[in-house]
């Protein structure tokens, strides 16, 4: 922290109370829950927004795609209402409980000495460090990663049971004998939601697999089920628990300020105002991963899962 005023942390905002993970440290903020913003009178949801930009100065909204259009149309309205570029929307290709997970992320991340810009671009560059599945009792209705026709006909299969992940690179096995899907090259703890299947497989091979570092579990999110097209699963996300580590990686990405709004950023979007740089011209939009950390301005170390590197990020 610099000299003068104390900083008032920037609030991190998600739609349910379930997606309010319980604090991994004692530095992790709380979340501002914005519960029902869909169903409760519009000037209530505006006004709790309004109260959470004047005591923060600034709101990071963490959302996950499977929420209802409602929500997402009241967030994008109030916004809109307020006409203010100090609330940012943010919905990441993840799982309910990778979003959980990233917004604590967020959380530790907020009693820090980064400002607004670069925590919510932060949530970018960290959703690519969040190994993100679930085990399936089916995948008849699995959209978000691809399922070949031999996986749908073995879920009609009674007792079938599937291992996926949506994310950072999308895998699907049948669990067997043989069954193992990739995981993080360095270390992580992995929280496990137990839904309408048993976690067994996901504590009992798939963590010693991934040599995670530590194992707690979570009540499961409410909109899991609707993510991933069934009740009958158990969703689990690898994620980096250090708010060292955290802060070594955000840290360590070039800074610069949005040319529309001035506020510091790290990538190449600002998530408040939208503004991309007027030289912008990596590739963007070709959906190459290289493109993608160029603009990041960041470099992946392949040497990062080393127990050496890890000792040298956590000081």
């Amino acid at each position: 922290m610099g000299d003068g005023e104390p900083r008032v942390p920037t609030a991190i905002a998600v739609t349910s109370a379930d997606m309010a993970l319980p604090p991994q440290d004692e530095r992790t903020l709380p979340a501002a829950v914005l519960q029902d913003a869909d169903r409760r009178p519009l000037e209530q949801v505006l006004a709790e927004l309004q109260t959470l930009v004047d005591q923060h100065g600034h709101v990071i909204v963490v959302c996950s795609q499977a929420v209802p259009a409602g929500v997402e149309r009241r967030l994008h309205t109030v916004r809109a209402l307020l006409e203010t570029d100090r609330i940012a929307l943010f919905r990441p290709p993840l799982p309910p409980l990778g979003i959980a997970v990233l917004a604590r992320q967020l959380r530790q991340l907020a009693s820090c000495d980064l400002g607004p810009g670069v925590l919510a671009s932060a949530g970018r560059l960290l959703t690519h460090y969040l190994h993100a599945g679930a085990l399936l009792g089916s995948v008849a209705r699995l959209d978000r990663v691809p399922v070949d026709l031999k996986a749908h006909a073995r879920s009609w299969v009674p007792g079938s049971q599937f291992g996926v992940v949506a994310h950072p690179v999308p895998q699907l096995v049948k669990i067997g004998p043989e069954a193992a899907l990739a995981g993080p090259e360095f270390g992580t703890s992995l929280l496990v939601a137990k839904g309408q299947l048993a976690p067994d497989w996901v504590t009992g091979t798939l963590a010693p697999s991934w040599r995670v570092q530590g194992l707690r579990e979570a009540a499961l999110p409410a909109e899991s089920a609707d993510w991933w097209g069934t009740a009958r699963l158990t969703e689990f996300c690898a994620y980096l628990p250090d708010l060292s580590v955290l802060y070594q990686l955000v840290t360590s990405v070039r800074r610069s300020a949005c040319h529309w709004c001035g506020i510091d950023v790290i990538g190449d979007r600002c998530v408040f105002c939208s503004a991309t740089p007027p030289d912008h011209d990596d590739g963007a939009g070709d959906g190459r991963g290289g493109a993608r950390d160029r603009a990041l301005g960041h470099r992946r170390d392949p040497a990062l899962g080393r127990r050496r590197e890890r000792r040298a990020l956590t000081g």
